[in-house]
């Protein structure tokens, strides 16, 4: 042998020898730098894997494994010889440094020739193969998979030894080549693959073998009209040519994007054949109708495209176009999809590229030369990416780069939605193609300069048919229809109400004004048409431009005429012998008009006749009115329901209209007539201040502060209205579908027997034979098959109870049900339901008198004793046939033999002592306490010792019936005993099945205590509970799991936590306390349980579990289950597949099929379910059904800097083999001496060495980040997601083994009914698991849970709107990925990227549903600041979505009814929360302007004196805004539905006790502040919560921080105008009267202000207060700068919350709004005693000049020390003598003049409001004072107000925390009682330091 063989025998033998060095299967080996190649070596795959083979080999060979790393430093060398990538620098420095390493150990020992290198291959794989026949299944993986991936990863390093061999020699002997070949044929998957190994030979993967798979593969291969392609193109040996071939020669696809989208249509094709019917195996042939179906489901959207521009598709005939052909177009299709990055959110844009790249196809099929495409090439290569997608990529990006970030207007650059929607024209095949870059569309802007007078406006290009301008008239714009019906509505009652209700010639006259008003609001329409087109006008359609001023002309025309004959007709009947005949002419022309419209609105927005209007289209002038009436879109079309649907939803709106028009006639309108109209006739009233506006308008202000009040109420009770209807009617659908039925354990156990059919009837496949009429025989029968299948799944799921630690190991043996697979002529039930009943039995027979039929119906009346009895009479019988031989088998049938004849003459109670019956059952128990030990020689002896005890009992104690009916039989048993041979040998129970019994009989005999309370812990309970109720709830029947849809989970992840480090849980708070502390008092039972599993008793050390390596990761999981971890996410997905393996697993078993390892199982092992883990055929089916992606955005990059997060990703890869992770990999590379950035999107695996495998990479046109991250993150990494459906699942979510179940049922939906469209959505319940944390997180629960349920319930039925509101809804796969994806991703605009993909979905005739018989699991924010960062989120998502073209479009295209609905769901709800908090405002302010001005004592004097109580109660309207109380409703039903009325009842009461109105008051602030700030201003942008567990103390200033705009200023100003109406208002000197008036208020401003101190933790601890008080000074008085935050200074921080007025807009806004602030000078000063009687001007002018004195003052106090320093003494001077002038002056202007102290009080509290004007002003038009000089004068005055207003807050925390019950209050108000009282008790024990054992 020549000496490189002899070197490559060598080499394997290293191999082998380092697996038999040890680490487990999984186990990492000591890697040295491989794993840390940086992503900047392209060629980084092969250089990670040679030094993998080193770091294998180092033990055995170092000089070899030195010869690796030299190979790999030069691969490295000439990659990039100067070392300019990102990491290549350190990493060529680390790998020279392990080769010195390498080379100073060189060592020269003999090598071992011993063992043969094909020997010891070859047995692996036979040691593979024997336990793949075997049924010798372990309870883990096994030593099968143990072996298989031993030998996967030997090949692994033969492979890449074969390639460096190749590279480094240059003659290699043919005999060592063919070693090597043979030994690379056997490497199977080591070529990298997803799901279906295509490229690489695969025995071991059942997948490709499947024949569905098998006909998909052939389906694609090369057919005869595919010209042949060149010799020397690339095609691997293990598979044959294809399309994708062709496709990738003929267009440049990358190669890694032809592989995916080959496994991708594989998948698709596959998984449609196998729903139609499986293939022959022999010729597995795919049917045309699965190609059909793909075909119309993938290309569904280029049809309707090619329809809507009236253009031929590709195909002139689609009946003629082949199957081949077919598959040909969805392959190039999906292969642009795949490659197109950020522009697959141009999915008609994706339409026009296919469209093009077709016609050139088919022209090269036509010339039948294969050769490259005209549009993809250049000059140097063949490339779609560069070609075709780059060009689009650069004008795209470059938009996005011009948008400053998001702070940019919308309407300075185009987003996606913009650049998609001029393919929604003929303009675009202005393009041309290939690609005709001149076009105006390619046009990159000038990036926006701040310099106005370079702005470059003049070479950007227009928005697309739509302008995102920032104001609230887009509420108007896009909702006409609801303000308009409101106004009219609102002017009818009205008119009515001051006509006394009586519908009169002169009321109607007035109620025809309707007309002017509806005229002259259509016209406000048009012209906010043409406001918001404007910066569109230069690339909209020229039709489009040219309707929008047609409807502005013709309204403007209408309003005119309509308003002048009115005002005409009312002259005319005001004459004498007036006409009327412009009276007639004007009805006439409104009752034309409004005819026509309603003719219109009937035709167009009626379902029913909306087929007629389309067929009415043929006709111009139908079309024309159309046209006018609403443009059409591509999208937005055909937006109806079914009638049944229209009917359903009118109803329920005509029910809400009714009643709040109702309450607003009579409750708001008709109570203010009478006063209206007594202050219009009123006489002239004098006012206490100077009149400037109230002279001769009829006490115009005074009406307008009483009717503000009343008109902003009707604008928004209507959503409270909304509110109770919507929950009256969500409870009555729950009620419906049977939520709640079992809603308690009692519940559970009385329904069990149930379970199992209901289960067989719901959740398992269809079986012929259960759905046929059955005799009632058989029932016992049909009951006992349907319980031994319902048991494997049940008992799994209990199994997975104690996995997760919430069972222990008791409860889970009493909740496991046996197999019942033996003969037991019964149903044997869980020991939870049986136990302790043979106890209660045994003595109610023993206390018996009565009949055998009384004592059987005493026992019967609980149906488990009954069973309980029975089991234990039939297992008894079974155990003692089995074991007892010849004599002692007849003894036991005779003995039961004479208890049935004693059974059927029912005297039972006569021929046996049932008084007895102890020592029986004793006697039992010992004889099975023997058996279910193992058989030794003395247990054996003893077991006979016990029968012959049980014996005796029987003969001599039990027995009183006469045996001389069989006597010989009985004398030849006793002569038997008497001679010692009856039970001389026992067969000992071997069996174990029998065994099981055994100890099952012996747990009914032992078990005492009631298992009433089992399981103990909630969330298990809970858990069963819902799913034992969903068992009964209406779903699609189940398909079996070759048939279902197939899908994908997808989850979105950053940099949040994947898995808590010890250090982490270690860490203590500055309380001393940890998550690990924390977490053991929150859950201690589950704790318990966890140290069970792990074998650690419960009182053990933390520390003792540190010793353990497996232990530690063991708790870190423990730990981050419980948490809001991707690692919990994780755990919960992949529960999908365990129950896909389960269910096939047992298809197969029952079925028949046998033809893998299952079919060598005997029957008796059958149910044995652990199995099926190892089943390569469960397996399979499985993978073709389940994928889980995990978009990892930033993975690359966690690696490359070797983060911990990156180390838990790959240990999640590791624990879940179809765990898939995408992520983008950064790759710099160097061109022309410059280093360029390229961007890949990658998939990788877990590979054999505890690594990542490289699946795909697919090179990005460019930094794929151009909008919002998340939805970016989703779309370069759904190119790798499968299935006809796909999940979205949030990193925060959970899921579990019983819920995973019904997904196959849940999948059905898409087919099911519901309604005039499939669903391509699909709506899932949430469960909120982080309910229990804290009393804030109990509140978010159930907020959230009464919008995931109750809520979401009736948007979908009956109102038809449920968008999709986040995870974890089911998306209709293939329909989004054609329609844009499954969330938009424009920057700012679509913040809240998951409601846009409903939106999309609707807009495009979808339709969304929701379902509730299936759950997942959802964490929320648990601490306040979390909380009120998310609803800020939120809030700001949804001021977006009000200017977005998506809610512009829905708000015009649905029905009337429709719309209300989403308006009042979406955006309304929002606008109607800040109308409520804005009431509160204009009611106080209506106050304030009637008690500072007189007029208020004056009304109130006139309603004394008139007895007018109408007026009273006008003056009284605050009692309407306790109608939000009612908001609460729907909450309290989903209670009562789900937990019964007095749980519910009970509930609600805590959350009162827990100061839950707290909470949601300040919600309501949080709400408003960021919903009105984000319309006016912009500034909404993503927000990090952290998602942790809040037990930290939040410091003062930073509360302070996050709340001071938003609450504080807010709450500060209520109270300002409740202490001034105090002062002032007219309360007829009554407390009672103010505190009713005012408590509301109060109550919100007291909330806002404290809320957040009242929840933080150790609030009210006075060390803590100290410690923030220091803290919030040096916050105050340290000095921003550059590179100083807002964290560390007030000046940076005030900065930054300055930044959101960017518009001149913007800051006339601001200044509007800043003008309240000015009312209380002016009011106040006018009540000084120092004025007199005077009104004057003089008087107001006098307080400006005291309050410039004010502001001088200050000035002079606050010098500046930096410019003072060489006068100080003359500063000093200055400021002493102007302190005692000041001083001074006040003396003598109190002693000398009428001037009060209460007048200096007083004035105080009118110039502060003023200086917050000023201030506010001043901040508007900063640019403007900085200019001026002013800008450090105008900080150092909001310097002092934020350091009053903190300390106005501060004190009363500062007092309160002197009381130390107070803060022992609020932990137990925060906090759930377990941690409450853990945290005090370790306190007491550890003194300072209550963590001493962590």
């Amino acid at each position: 042998m020549s000496r490189v063989e002899q070197r490559w025998e060598h080499l394997v033998r290293a191999v082998l020898s380092r697996e038999r060095m040890g680490a487990d299967a999984y186990g990492r080996h000591a890697t040295g730098i491989a794993g840390n190649v940086p992503s900047s070596l392209a060629n980084n795959r092969d250089i990670d894997e040679i030094l993998r083979a080193a770091d294998e080999i180092q033990a055995e060979d170092p000089n070899i494994s030195r010869i690796l790393c030299e190979h790999a430093y030069s691969l490295a060398q000439n990659l990039d010889p100067n070392s300019e990538g990102r990491g290549v620098l350190q990493f060529k420095t680390g790998l020279m440094s392990v080769i010195k390493q390498k080379l100073a150990k060189k060592e020269s020992g003999t090598i071992d020739r011993s063992q043969d290198i094909k020997n010891n291959v070859e047995k692996l794989r036979e040691e593979e193969m024997k336990l793949r026949e075997s049924s010798a299944f372990s309870g883990n993986l096994g030593e099968l998979e143990k072996t298989t991936v031993k030998r996967k990863r030997v090949f692994a390093t033969l492979r890449v030894l074969g390639i460096v061999l190749e590279q480094l020699t240059e003659e290699i002997p043919e005999e060592l080549k063919r070693v090597m070949e043979s030994d690379a044929a056997m490497t199977e998957d080591l070529i990298a693959y997803n799901i279906i190994p295509l490229d690489a030979p695969n025995i071991t993967n059942s997948i490709v073998s499947l024949p569905e798979v098998q006909a998909a593969v052939s389906a694609l291969k090369y057919f005869s009209n595919l010209p042949k392609l060149p010799s020397d193109f690339p095609i691997p040996a293990t598979r044959d040519p294809d399309m994708f071939d062709f496709l990738h020669y003929t267009f440049g696809f990358q190669k890694d994007n032809v592989s995916n989208q080959r496994e991708h249509i594989v998948h698709l094709l596959a998984n449609e054949q196998s729903r139609l019917r499986i293939p022959e195996v022999i010729e597995a042939k795919l049917d045309e109708a699965a190609a059909q179906s793909v075909f119309l489901k993938s290309l569904e959207n280029y049809i309707k495209w090619c329809d809507y521009l009236c253009i031929q598709p590709v195909w002139s005939n689609l009946e003629a176009v082949t199957k081949e052909k077919k598959l040909l177009f969805v392959s190039l299709y999906f292969l642009i999809w795949g490659e197109s990055g950020n522009i697959r959110f141009l999915p008609e844009c994706l339409c026009y590229i296919f469209h093009h790249m077709v016609r050139e196809m088919d022209e090269i099929l036509r010339q039948q030369i294969a050769q490259p495409a005209n549009s993809c090439t250049s000059d140097k290569e063949v490339s779609f990416l560069d070609q075709v997608i780059s060009p689009l990529y650069e004008v795209v990006a470059a938009e996005a780069a011009n948008n400053d970030n998001g702070k940019a207007p919308h309407s300075a650059w185009r987003n996606y939605d913009d650049f998609n929607e001029y393919f929604w024209s003929l303009h675009c095949f202005e393009l041309s193609w290939p690609w005709r870059r001149v076009s105006s569309f390619f046009q990159k802007p000038v990036r926006r300069s701040k310099n106005i007078l370079k702005s470059g406006r003049s070479q950007h290009r227009g928005k697309t048919s739509f302008v995102e301008h920032r104001t609230f008239l887009h509420l108007y714009h896009s909702f006409h229809r609801l303000w308009i019906f409101l106004v009219m509505m609102f002017q009818g009652l009205t008119i009515i109400a001051f006509n006394n209700g009586k519908l009169d010639s002169k009321c109607i006259r007035e109620v025809l004004s309707l007309g002017p008003t509806f005229v002259a609001m259509k016209f406000l329409e048009s012209v906010l048409d043409i406001r918001m087109m404007y910066g569109a006008y230069s690339t909209t359609r020229r039709l489009a431009v040219s309707r929008i001023f047609l409807r502005f002309v013709w309204f403007s025309a209408a309003s005119v005429v309509i308003t002048f004959l009115y005002v005409k007709a009312l002259q005319e009947e005001s004459k004498p012998n007036g006409n009327s005949v412009i009276y007639r002419l004007y009805v006439i022309v409104i009752g034309t008009y409004a005819g026509i419209q309603f003719f219109i609105s009937f035709f167009m927005r009626i379902p029913a006749c909306h087929n007629l209007t389309n067929q009415c289209d043929r006709f111009p002038l139908i079309r024309f009115f159309k046209w006018m009436r609403q443009e059409r879109h591509y999208v937005g079309r055909g937006m109806y329901e079914r009638t049944t649907d229209f009917i359903k939803y009118m109803l329920f709106w005509l029910v809400i209209l009714s009643g709040k028009f109702s309450f607003a006639y009579f409750l708001q309108i008709k109570p203010l007539v009478k006063p209206t109209k007594t202050i219009v006739t009123m006489s002239p009233i004098r006012y206490t201040w100077h009149d400037l506006v109230s002279e001769n308008n009829h006490n115009a202000l005074t009406i307008a502060s009483l009717w503000a009040p009343v008109i902003l109420i009707y604008l928004l009770d209507i959503h409270v209205f909304y509110t109770i209807i919507s929950g009256v009617w969500g409870f009555l659908l729950g009620a419906r579908d049977r939520l709640g039925e079992i809603r308690s354990l009692e519940a559970l156990h009385q329904l069990f027997e149930q379970f199992p059919g209901a289960f067989m009837n719901n959740l398992h496949v269809p079986l012929p034979d259960r759905t046929s009429q059955q005799p009632s025989s058989e029932d016992l029968e049909k009951n006992k098959v349907d319980a031994g299948r319902f048991s494997p799944f049940w008992n799994e799921i209990i199994r997975n109870l104690r996995e997760e630690d919430y069972i222990t190991n008791l409860e889970m043996e009493l909740l496991a049900m046996p197999k019942n697979s033996g003969n037991l002529p019964l149903v044997q039930w869980p020991l939870f339901l049986l136990s302790s009943k043979i106890f209660v039995a045994k003595d109610i027979a023993v206390e018996s008198r009565d009949s055998q039929d009384e004592l059987w119906e005493r026992i019967s009346r609980d149906d488990y004793m009954k069973y309980a009895v029975q089991e234990c009479f039939h297992i008894i019988k079974l155990i003692l046939d089995e074991i007892l031989e010849g004599e002692g088998g007849k003894w036991i049938e005779q003995v039961y033999k004479d208890i049935h004849a004693s059974i059927e003459k029912k005297t039972v109670h006569v021929d046996y002592q049932l008084n007895k019956l102890p020592l029986v059952i004793s006697r039992v128990t010992a004889l099975m306490g023997i058996l279910k030990e193992g058989g030794t020689p003395e247990l054996e002896k003893g077991a006979v010792k016990a029968v012959q005890d049980l014996y005796d009992v029987v003969h001599h104690d039990i027995l009183s019936m006469d045996l001389r009916g069989n006597y010989e039989t009985w004398k030849l048993l006793l002569n038997a005993r008497t001679e010692g041979r009856l039970f001389a040998k026992l067969k000992w129970p071997k069996d174990p099945e029998l065994r099981s019994q055994v100890k099952r009989l012996y747990s009914l005999l032992t078990i005492k205590d009631s298992a009433a309370n089992v399981p103990k812990n909630l969330e298990a309970r809970r858990r069963l509970e819902f799913f034992t109720n969903s068992l009964f709830m209406e779903m699609p029947a189940a398909k079996p799991v070759r048939e279902m849809l197939s899908f994908s989970v997808f989850t979105p992840y950053y940099a949040e936590i994947v898995l808590y480090s010890m250090a982490e849980l270690q860490k203590k708070n500055e309380d001393g306390i940890s998550i690990l502390f924390y977490l053991q008092k929150i859950y201690p039972d589950e704790w318990k349980n966890f140290l069970a599993r792990i074998g650690r008793d419960e009182n053990a050390l933390d520390s003792e579990l540190f010793d353990n390596s497996t232990d530690i990761l063991e708790l870190r999981f423990w730990a981050s289950y419980r948490g809001q971890t991707l690692a919990r996410t994780v755990r919960g997905m992949m529960y999908y597949r365990k129950a896909l393996m389960l269910q096939t697993y047992l298809e197969r078993i029952n079925s028949g099929e046998g033809a893998d390892v299952e079919g060598a199982i005997s029957s008796n092992d059958a149910t044995d379910t652990r199995a099926f883990e190892l089943s390569p055929e469960a397996r399979a089916h499985a993978d073709l059904k389940f994928t889980y992606v995990v978009t990892c955005q930033i993975y690359g990059k966690q690696k490359e800097g070797q983060k911990p997060e990156a180390a838990d990703i790959a240990m999640l890869m590791q624990r879940y083999e179809a765990l898939r992770v995408a992520f983008i990999d950064e790759v710099e590379t160097l061109k022309d001496g410059k280093v360029h950035r390229e961007f890949y999107s990658k998939l990788v695996k877990a590979d054999i060495n505890g690594k990542d495998k490289e699946i795909y990479s697919i090179k990005l046109p460019g930094n794929p980040k151009l909008g919002e991250g998340k939805p970016e993150n989703q779309n370069h990494a759904i190119v790798f997601t499968r299935g006809n459906a796909i999940q979205t699942i949030d990193m925060n979510q959970d899921n579990y083994f019983e819920e995973a179940l019904k997904m196959r049922n849940l999948l059905e939906e898409f087919h099911t009914d519901h309604g005039i469209r499939r669903p391509t959505i699909l709506g899932v319940r949430e469960h909120v698991f982080t309910g229990s944390v804290s009393s804030l997180a109990s509140f978010m629960s159930n907020q959230e849970a009464s919008f995931v349920t109750l809520a979401q319930r009736v948007l979908a039925n009956p109102l038809k709107v449920r968008m999709h509101y986040g995870h974890p809804d089911v998306f209709d796969r293939v329909f989004h990925l054609t329609r844009g994806g499954i969330s938009k991703a424009s920057r700012v605009i679509n913040i809240s990227e998951d409601i846009f993909a409903g939106f999309n979905s609707t807009l495009r005739q979808g339709n969304v549903t929701h379902h509730e018989y299936i759950q997942v699991g959802k964490g929320r924010d648990v601490g306040l600041n979390q909380i009120a960062v998310f609803e800020g989120k939120v809030s700001g998502g949804n001021g977006e979505q009000v200017l977005s073209r998506d809610v512009y479009r829905l708000g015009q295209q649905f029905d009337f009814f429709r719309m209300l609905s989403f308006y009042y769901t979406t955006v309304g709800y929002y606008f109607c929360t800040m109308l409520t908090v804005l009431m509160v405002y204009v009611f106080l302010y209506g106050k304030i302007y009637l008690a500072l001005s007189g007029v208020e004592s004056r009304l109130t004097d006139i309603a004394l004196v008139t007895k007018n109580t109408a007026l009273t109660a006008a003056l009284n309207t605050q009692f309407l805004i306790q109608i939000g109380i009612f908001t609460a409703v729907p909450m309290i039903l989903g209670f009562i539905l789900e937990q019964g009325f007095l749980r519910a009842i009970v509930s609600f009461l805590t959350m009162q006790l827990q100061l839950c109105s707290v909470y949601f008051t300040f919600s309501l602030g949080t709400k408003t502040h960021y919903f009105g700030r984000t319309i006016l201003h912009g500034g909404a942008k993503y927000q990090a919560t952290g998602r942790g567990f809040v037990v930290r103390h939040i410091k003062f200033s930073e509360n302070y921080r996050l709340y001071s705009r938003s609450h504080f200023v807010k709450g500060l100003e209520v109270v300002l105008l409740l202490v001034v109406y105090l002062a002032y208002g007219d309360n007829d000197g009554s407390a009672l009267t103010y505190i009713l008036l005012t408590v509301t208020s109060w109550f919100m401003a007291l909330s806002w202000l404290f809320a957040p101190y009242l929840f933080n933790p150790s609030g009210f601890e006075w060390q803590k207060i100290v410690e923030d008080f220091r803290d919030w000074t040096n916050w105050l008085l340290y000095r921003g700068g550059i590179g100083v935050k807002g964290e560390e200074s007030w000046e940076a921080w005030w900065e930054e919350e300055l930044a959101h007025i960017r518009t001149f807009g913007g800051r006339i806004a601001e200044t509007i709004l800043s003008l309240r602030f000015f009312i209380f000078q002016y009011g106040i000063v006018y009540k000084l005693n120092v004025k007199g009687d005077s009104t004057s001007l003089t008087v107001y002018a006098i307080s400006w000049v005291v309050l410039a004195v004010l502001i001088l003052l200050f000035k002079v106090f606050t010098f500046s020390q930096k410019i003072s320093v060489n006068f100080q003494l003359v500063l000093r001077f200055i400021q002493g003598v102007s302190f005692l002038l000041a001083l001074a002056g006040l003396a003598v202007a109190v002693k000398f003049t009428d001037l009060s102290i209460a007048d200096v009080f007083a004035s105080i509290l009118a110039f502060i409001p003023t200086g917050w004007g000023i201030l506010s002003i001043a901040i508007a038009w900063k640019p403007l004072m900085k200019k001026l000089r002013l800008w450090k004068s105008i900080r150092s005055i909001a310097l002092l107000y934020d350091a009053g207003m903190g300390m106005i807050i501060f004190i009363p925390i500062a007092l309160f925390s002197w009381f130390p019950f107070v803060s022992t209050f609020q932990t137990r108000l925060m906090f759930n009682q377990a941690f409450s009282r853990g945290l005090e008790i370790s306190l007491v024990l550890a003194g300072n330091n209550p963590n001493t054992g962590i």
